[in-house]
């Protein structure tokens, strides 16, 4: 690899990566066990793709007569518009087509569409696709590629996660369902959250929580440790493995209609060995009306009020068991206000030294019998040293067993 492209790589921010095949199988496939007509005659527009190797593309336009879809449609971005744009080749499928401009190849998006076989061999297949240039580089903002959204009823897609926010909102501009993959940190975003919390938008059914293997363009800078962890799950080379990634999604699964089998909270206490080693559980915050629960699986069934979990949680989210209240970062915009707002909020450090300590309005607090070996907080209008908790998604049962 010539040092120039990798030097481009590390320099550039890192949007380009490609979802592996049985990742998308797996997902989808979720969908179709809970409602086998959910994408029959329907049209799934794929952007920010590249179509001719996207697995996105060849997993739809493989499946195109089992799921009976209407229309298919692939959209890239061009290269000469990426941040990244080392590494790239002519294919021989582009080069070879009839329609194949030198002066466009780097220049102009592509769209590939599906819906008619072509081939004469009886069946709509991959090998039916069409494909063209775009008159502009294939930006999903521009009216071009927001035409084909509007025609579409579902977008699927692995956005680049910077632009996750912009992504998002272009989708709900014009209401369409989708199946995105995105950090589960957007979960903490004040564009996102509401709609977790209002069920208008929800985690997909696989991958929440565990290691997605990515495909990345060569040259691209990986962390050592993720690019073996990848190489230990059976991609070996441009790989890189993203532990915080996730689906989110408007359409309908399975599993979020899982209920989920807890104990009451004095069984827990007694049973639960995690527990035991985790100060703080089932304490009062505070700053909220709510308690602490350090796990998800250490829910109290029988607890007739808000509770405080880890945001993973949404995994196991079941709309009909529970309520999302708020979430504890003390902004207005999640509706969910602390009941107290920390005056001069001082941070202490374990080596002594102090700092400013407004971190202690951002999150819920716990308070402390005594001074830790370990970084805590006080302020003008608290009782004594305190701690601060990660972010909480604020629940509460619908029906608490009583």
């Amino acid at each position: 690899m010539a040092n120039s492209n990798l030097t481009a790589a590390k320099r550039a921010k890192n949007d380009e990566f490609y979802t592996q095949y049985h990742d998308i199988e797996k997902e989808i496939n979720a969908y179709l066990d809970y409602s086998p007509d959910v994408f029959k005659g329907k049209t799934i527009l794929l952007p920010c793709d590249d179509p001719e190797w996207s697995n996105f593309t060849k997993f739809f336009a493989q499946n195109f007569e089992r799921f009976g879809l209407k229309k298919l449609i692939s959209t890239s971005y061009a290269v000469d518009s990426k941040l990244y744009k080392g590494g790239y080749q002519v294919t021989m499928f582009e080069e070879s087509a009839p329609q194949y401009d030198s002066s466009k190849t780097r220049t102009k998006g592509k769209i590939f569409t599906l819906a008619r076989d072509i081939s004469g061999d009886g069946k709509i297949d991959v090998d039916d696709l069409e494909w063209n240039y775009l008159e502009g580089d294939g930006d999903f903002k521009s009216d071009e590629v927001k035409a084909l959204r509007n025609e579409a009823d579902i977008i699927i897609t692995n956005p680049p996660f910077s632009l996750f926010r912009d992504f998002l909102a272009w989708i709900l501009e014009a209401d369409k369902q989708f199946v995105i993959i995105g950090n589960m940190n957007a979960i903490t975003y004040k564009e996102v959250f509401p709609l977790i919390k209002e069920n208008k938008m929800w985690l997909g059914a696989t991958g929440n929580g565990n290691d997605m293997v990515f495909a990345v363009p060569p040259g691209t800078e990986v962390d050592e440790k993720d690019k073996q962890k990848a190489a230990r799950l059976g991609y070996v080379g441009d790989y890189t493995r993203l532990g915080n990634s996730c689906w989110f999604t408007t359409i309908d699964h399975g599993r979020r209609h899982q209920p989920m089998q807890l104990m009451s909270m004095a069984d827990n206490q007694r049973f639960n060995k995690k527990l035991k080693s985790k100060s703080g559980s089932f304490q009062q915050y505070d700053n909220y009306n709510a308690i602490e629960v350090p796990f998800t699986d250490a829910i109290p069934s029988d607890f007739n009020g808000a509770m405080g979990v880890p945001i993973s949680f949404l995994d196991k989210y079941n709309p009909d068991q529970f309520e999302i209240v708020g979430l504890t970062a003390g902004r207005d915009e999640f509706e969910c206000r602390p009941t107290k707002r920390y005056i001069n909020p001082i941070q202490h450090n374990p080596n002594g030294s102090t700092s400013n300590g407004s971190k202690a309005n951002t999150r819920s607090t716990l308070r402390l019998e005594n001074i830790p070996n370990a970084i805590y907080y006080t302020a003008e209008n608290a009782d004594g040293p305190m701690a601060i908790v990660y972010a909480r998604i604020l629940i509460q049962h619908k029906n608490p067993i009583k």
